[in-house]
């Protein structure tokens, strides 16, 4: 069971207060930190008196918000070892993760394409050939790794088979390579804001998190990233250079050469995250995938393209990188299950009518979140997101976590801004993904501006400049 220091919670709880009561205030937003996986369950939590000096409060306001907390079924208290995070019985939440009674806008993703079931139907027709195999398999497919393979080829990255790893999913990918390539203790950049389970992978293979900055407007900043590298030589560097997430911006190619030049100086190696590498929405021409500008391992998978419940994603290394992942991939798991990769390799035969659709899909999407902000919330700063699936929304004040909170109150379920960063950063951001339809988009949107209104209500106290700064 992990513990959570009451100065580690108190960076969490940054701008918690707001002008109704102090316990409930604070009750409601550990729970959100619960729920959004920040403060994962069977966590223990400081003691009362520790994180009242931590948070500069009275005991009693602890005390009361734990209480509340227990009462709703968010902590459980066991004699000897205190307060321990958890998520109620009786909690909205499904087996599956999702929120079946709220509309749930927390992941980025699309519906299935039809083909997944006549690929299915074709899958099932090849699976009998594959029986007399055992099914284990650390490397993939050979039909499937092909076809990956040939995909690289035609966006410009000549590529091998024997180059590619099937694997269950891009999470079980990152994962993977940061267990492989890191050592416990070893320094792992991160783009800030990031995918935040790449951050759960990268924390769960011991490294020491590195934050550099990429916004809407600047991208990545250069001279982080150089400073960054040179000062601390992370063992690792995690990516995710075309059509970032959340942000949407896709790195200029001459950045590319630079950072993969600065990084192997450096003895850095570089995690491109490409599931969304090919989702640009204006009509420009692609660049190159990194690791055509030199050494970098890719990590992709068809669940933001094609389906999020096909669990096939893959990694794009040198072979004996590949090798090396394949050694080390069976203490976790033992292959990629053969019809699922069957089912990818029929889909891959028509990938460029499958991307088409979806980008037709995605700027309608993008257009029709941008023109209801417009109309329902103007005060917000709405970015013309040029790739991905999500919009990176500048709120101007201080308070995702608390809009988060007074949404799902309006019943929808958003994942607040900090969800996306570390030690509490990104307070003034929400991420909006428009891969939703039309209507749960209208509905998300018309929660979202009665949550605003009831959060500008009771606005959070004013911060001082430092604490702003911290989460701009």
């Amino acid at each position: 069971m992990s513990t959570l220091s009451a100065r580690a919670l108190a960076t969490l709880l940054a701008g918690w207060r707001d002008a109704g009561v102090a316990y409930a205030a604070l009750a409601d937003r550990i729970r959100l930190l619960i729920l959004d996986g920040r403060v994962p369950t069977s966590t223990r939590l400081p003691a009362e008196r520790e994180l009242a000096a931590a948070l500069g409060v009275s005991r009693t306001t602890v005390t009361a918000a734990y209480a509340a907390l227990r009462e709703s079924g968010y902590l459980l208290s066991v004699r000897g070892s205190g307060s321990i995070a958890q998520l109620p019985a009786r909690q909205h939440v499904a087996f599956d993760g999702t929120y079946p009674d709220l509309l749930d806008l927390s992941k980025a993703t699309m519906p299935a394409i039809p083909q997944v079931a006549d690929a299915a139907q074709a899958a099932a027709a090849e699976l009998p050939r594959h029986l007399g195999e055992s099914g284990f398999d650390a490397y993939g497919l050979g039909v499937l790794r092909e076809a990956i393979a040939d995909r690289y080829a035609a966006r410009g990255l000549p590529t091998s088979p024997d180059q590619v790893m099937i694997t269950v999913g891009a999470q079980n990918a990152i994962a993977l390579v940061a267990r492989t390539i890191m050592g416990r203790g070893d320094r792992a950049l991160i783009e800030h804001p990031t995918y935040p389970h790449a951050i759960d992978a990268l924390r769960g293979a011991g490294a020491r998190i590195l934050p550099v900055s990429v916004t809407t407007d600047e991208g990545w900043d250069a001279a982080a990233l150089e400073q960054s590298i040179q000062r601390s030589s992370p063992a690792l560097a995690y990516l995710m250079p075309d059509n970032h997430n959340p942000t949407g911006r896709t790195m200029p190619p001459e950045q590319r050469e630079w950072l993969l030049a600065l990084a192997a100086r450096h003895g850095t190696t570089i995690v491109a995250d490409e599931t969304m590498a090919e989702l640009g929405l204006e009509g420009d021409v692609s660049p190159l995938p990194i690791a055509a500008h030199g050494s970098a391992i890719l990590i992709g998978s068809v669940g933001k393209t094609v389906w999020g419940g096909l669990r096939v994603g893959w990694i794009r290394a040198d072979r004996t990188v590949i090798q090396r992942l394949a050694r080390a991939r069976f203490s976790n798991d033992l292959g990629t299950p053969i019809m699922e990769q069957l089912i990818v390799a029929h889909l891959l035969r028509d990938f460029e009518g499958i991307l088409a659709d979806r980008r037709s899909y995605l700027r309608e999407g993008r257009d029709r979140l941008v023109q209801l902000l417009r109309d329902r919330l103007p005060e917000w700063e709405v970015p013309r997101t040029r790739g991905g699936l999500t919009s990176w929304i500048n709120l101007g004040e201080p308070v995702s976590s608390q809009l988060a909170i007074a949404a799902r109150n309006e019943g929808l379920v958003i994942a607040a801004g900090p969800r996306f960063g570390v030690d509490g950063a990104f307070e003034r951001f929400i991420r909006i993904p428009f891969s939703y339809s039309e209507e749960h988009t209208t509905r998300g949107v018309d929660a979202l501006a009665r949550a605003w209104a009831t959060v500008m209500r009771y606005p959070a106290a004013a911060q001082a400049p430092e604490d702003l700064a911290s989460v701009v």
